[in-house]
């Protein structure tokens, strides 16, 4: 069985294996590299992507999916961390098992290379959640994969450079990819690695740059028209292969699907990611901090990743850490993680040499009630312990003669408030006594062992009576919860072919079929359970609370907020788990939001996670939403009452065919409310 190291990337994957004395990267699929994309090492890279093109059946993988599909799922990586749902003509797939299907691809690829992959290496974000390794390792799973260990991608990078270097070494990975930013500081001795500290952002990578650049594009040639579907992913890949372009040229010209050309220099993409620079930078300061370090302790900068090659980044690593990164001709950016996965897995299957030791990127603890009754994040195993590791902490309950407690299972930096977004509830558990007492015989210890594959098991025993109350391993994640349909999905999505969407197709009068009970009504089941899809007025939710301080104009917390529309549907997705959620808002909401997140909604739209209306529609946000309520059957979302639509969609006024919603106090509620007819109507 062959040593495989398999680098599981954002925007591109690299598998790797052991030959007895050296790696060998892999060309998956080379043969569809078309001549526009040819760079140096590109024939080894397996874009992370899935994609539907009319002119075959079945669905496109890797630079076939890439280049030639008419709709791709991209960066599903991404999506890992909360298992988000991604469209793929018009069927709605687990970000798992869209992963699922690029190791399955990736596996028959290397089947065409004459050699299998039954196990593997896996390399994950030294900053990834364990909902997303967790995920991961399930992923490759359901591809016939089995994983030897979870590895953290700049660990895997310093394996591959040590390997050639053999020698004593301090090494600091700065990996900026597609997807993320990571920095990790490592330690290697006599053939024994050690991971010292890591810290990162998990949302800012190479993505983000093509934001800028076609930005940088679009405020010089506005586009004239609205782009076809087909144009505008033609043009994404456009501006995409044009930042490669970038990184060794002066110069680039870009054209618009309306025919306009605009050129690019290097120095102004180099200013207009100025800030996303300075932020991938704040890790590097970090890592250096909890370390007690100075930057002329570090021997050896390895920079990887698409992103850390753009000349006016690797100068500012150069000026922050006061010493040249390694030259890529000694560790390649693009195939070292995969390189050193291979060699990992080599050494743990004895093949070669060389012990691992891997750390933890974030505290892992739970959640109580301090002095002053705020909750707040109580650390059991701290950031960067080697692993595996196995902590424990003792609790008392607030109260006498409790029955059962819910336990919080957290990580994150206990450092900061518990609201901050880099702490994240992996999952809860629920703790039943046998036999109610006091507080003080209701204590009992809680334990978390972490393993090096980033599986976490807790435990929770009684101090009086030594009986053990919770004794498992975490597999749910926040509210998207365990997949157990990845199989069939799986299934599904490897057979699919290009189909229209379902929701929004022409229906004539008296052609739909609907039950004497139809499935959306709300009401009726106290978890939601007929609910099958939700249609939700994300204008109307993101202004609730706020107001304008006069017309037209918005300062601070008077527009309307992104983030309190996402917390709303995450709330959703808790409440009704089995429920497709459509969220749409009107065509002048990203002009009214904060600068702040007008990045962020362009990237949702972009992804489908929201929608708008056309331009020139009827109605505007209001009509789309309750047409798309009408197609499908489903649930709508607002404290509007439609008073101008009810005369043609009067379902507006049946019970249990809308939601209001109330947000208080951080806390989103959902209850049923029908639409008040139109004085003067009955």
């Amino acid at each position: 069985m062959t040593a495989t190291g398999i680098d599981f990337g954002t925007t591109n994957s690299v598998v790797a294996q052991w030959q007895g004395d050296d790696v060998e990267v892999l060309p998956l699929d080379a043969h569809h590299l078309d001549a526009d994309w040819r760079r140096p090492g590109f024939d080894l890279l397996f874009p992370s992507v899935v994609g539907m093109s009319t002119l075959r059946r079945g669905p496109l993988f890797g630079w076939e999916a890439k280049l030639r599909s008419e709709e791709a799922a991209e960066a599903c990586k991404r999506l890992l961390k909360s298992d988000e749902y991604v469209n793929v003509q018009g069927r709605r797939f687990a970000a798992t098992t869209v992963a699922a299907g690029v190791f399955t691809a990736m596996k028959e690829g290397a089947r065409q290379n004459l050699t299998e992959i039954d196990r593997a290496v896996i390399t994950v974000p030294a900053n990834a959640t364990g909902a997303a390794r967790y995920r991961t390792r399930a992923a490759a799973r359901f591809a016939g994969i089995e994983v030897q260990a979870l590895l953290n991608e700049p660990t895997a990078a310093a394996i591959s450079y040590v390997h050639d270097l053999r020698e004593d070494t301090q090494i600091l990975v700065f990996d900026w990819g597609g997807g993320t930013i990571d920095v990790t500081v490592l330690d290697y001795e006599d053939g024994f690695f050690e991971e010292r500290a890591s810290r990162g952002v998990t949302e800012l990578g190479g993505l983000e740059i093509d934001r800028r650049l076609r930005k940088l594009v679009l405020d010089r040639a506005p586009a004239r028209r609205e782009w076809t579907p087909a144009q505008e992913r033609q043009f994404r890949l456009d501006v995409e292969r044009n930042k490669i372009m970038l990184s060794s040229q002066p110069s680039v010209k870009i054209m618009t699907p309306d025919g306009r050309e605009v050129e690019i220099f290097q120095e102004e993409l180099e200013e207009a990611i100025a800030d996303l620079v300075d932020r991938a930078l704040a890790p590097v300061e970090e890592c250096l901090r909890d370390l007690h370090m100075a930057p002329l302790d570090v021997d050896d900068v390895l920079m990887i990743g698409g992103s850390s090659q753009i000349p006016s980044v690797r100068a500012a690593v150069a000026e922050a850490l006061q010493m040249e990164p390694v030259p890529t001709q000694l560790c390649d950016p693009m195939t070292a993680v995969g390189r050193g996965a291979a060699i990992a897995a080599a050494v743990l299957a004895k093949e070669t040499s060389g012990v691992i030791q891997v750390a933890n990127s974030h505290a892992l603890g739970t959640v109580v009630k301090g002095a002053d009754k705020r909750r707040q994040f109580s650390e059991i195993i701290p950031r960067n312990s080697p692993l595996p590791w196995s902590e424990r902490k003792s609790y008392t309950p607030t109260r006498d003669h409790e029955r059962k407690l819910t336990v919080e299972i957290w990580e994150g930096d206990p450092d900061k408030e518990l609201s901050d977004s880099d702490n994240v509830q992996l999952t809860e558990l629920t703790l039943h006594y046998p036999v109610p007492r006091v507080r003080e015989k209701s204590r009992f210890d809680l334990e978390y062992t972490y393993d090096s594959d980033g599986l976490l098991h807790v435990k929770a025993t009684l101090e009086h009576t030594g009986e053990v109350v919770v004794d498992e391993e975490v597999k749910s994640f926040g509210s998207g919860g365990p997949t157990p349909e990845v199989r069939k999905e799986l299934d599904d999505l490897l057979m699919a072919s290009p189909a229209p969407s379902p929701l929004l197709l022409a229906k004539g009068a008296g052609d739909r079929t609907q039950s004497a009970t139809p499935r959306s009504r709300v009401g009726s089941s106290e978890q939601g359970d007929d609910v099958h899809t939700l249609v939700v007025d994300g204008s109307n939710l993101a202004w609730i609370g706020r107001s304008p301080t006069r017309v037209g104009v918005y300062e601070a917390d008077d527009r309307p907020s992104f983030a309190q529309l996402t917390a709303a549907r995450e709330a959703l997705a808790k409440k009704y788990p089995d429920a497709e959620i459509h969220l749409v808002v009107d065509a002048s909401f990203r002009h009214k939001i904060s600068e702040e997140e007008r990045d962020q909604v362009g990237a949702a739209l972009s992804k489908g996670d929201i929608i708008q209306p056309p331009a020139g529609t009827e109605g505007k946000g209001d009509a789309l939403i309750v047409a798309i309520a009408d197609e499908s059957d489903a649930v709508i979302v607002t404290n509007d009452n439609y008073a101008e639509l009810q005369s043609r969609y009067p379902w507006l006024r049946e019970t249990g065919r809308v939601l209001g919603a109330t947000h208080t106090k951080g806390v989103w509620i959902f209850t049923p409310r029908t639409c008040v007819a139109p004085r003067g109507t009955g």
